[in-house]
């Protein structure tokens, strides 16, 4: 069926920047302060999933179980080491192509929009210098339901006002993916292909966009 692309929706961590490793640093000190470890193949299960979620698979990977009030306390310390490491994020950050893609989307007249679960979406936006470049953010503030609930983005695409059928999602997380398609949306995935099984379209980076050819392969499916 084809499509007419209306709208883009953009994931923040793995499309638009890496802070990645800045999550594993600040997963991985909270897990060795509880008495365990946690590797680089148990943190690809917190990809594209909400900060308390992920609280959750790393306290199964330790065998813990603790109360609710000292899940909050967890999640709170692991933001702000978090938050910290982030201060030293400047323009130079952005992903390539992320910054030329955002500007081609503008030149031809189609708005966007971030939809991630990352509370910290704003700031880090704001230290890359793209936040001019976004219509709309819709981030973990927004939203209770994690990827794959299409949640997020049916906000964004309201707050862009357009209809899901005529959005297209770019996500580096087979959740994203999924949360795309749940919502009725085209999805672009961003990153290896063996990580993205159903993406309509490909590609290993922003970098490596042609948006005119990308608007044109919608338009004949």
């Amino acid at each position: 069926m084809a499509r007419v692309i209306r709208a883009a929706l953009f994931d923040l961590d793995g499309v638009l920047v890496d802070t990645a490793k800045h999550h594993y640093l600040a997963w991985k000190r909270l897990a060795n302060g509880l008495g365990f470890e946690f590797t680089p193949e148990h943190n690809e299960r917190l990809k594209g999933v909400s900060r308390m979620r992920s609280l959750e698979i790393l306290l199964e990977v330790g065998g813990l179980n603790p109360p609710h009030d000292q899940r909050e306390t967890m999640a709170a310390q692991k933001n702000a080491w978090y938050v910290e490491m982030l201060a030293g994020l400047t323009a130079a950050d952005v992903l390539p192509g992320a910054r030329e893609t955002l500007l081609a989307m503008r030149q031809r007249g189609i708005p966007t929009a971030l939809g991630s679960a990352s509370r910290n979406a704003p700031l880090i936006l704001d230290k890359l210098g793209i936040a001019p470049l976004l219509d709309a953010v819709i981030d973990g503030s927004n939203t209770d339901r994690a990827k794959p609930d299409p949640q997020v983005f049916l906000l964004g695409a309201q707050a862009l006002g357009v209809e899901p059928a005529e959005c297209v999602v770019f996500e580096d997380a087979a959740a994203g993916i999924e949360a795309a398609h749940a919502g009725g949306m085209m999805a672009v995935g961003v990153g290896k292909a063996e990580n993205l099984p159903g993406a309509d379209l490909l590609v290993p980076g922003l970098y490596a966009l042609d948006v005119d050819a990308m608007l044109a392969f919608f338009q004949q499916q």
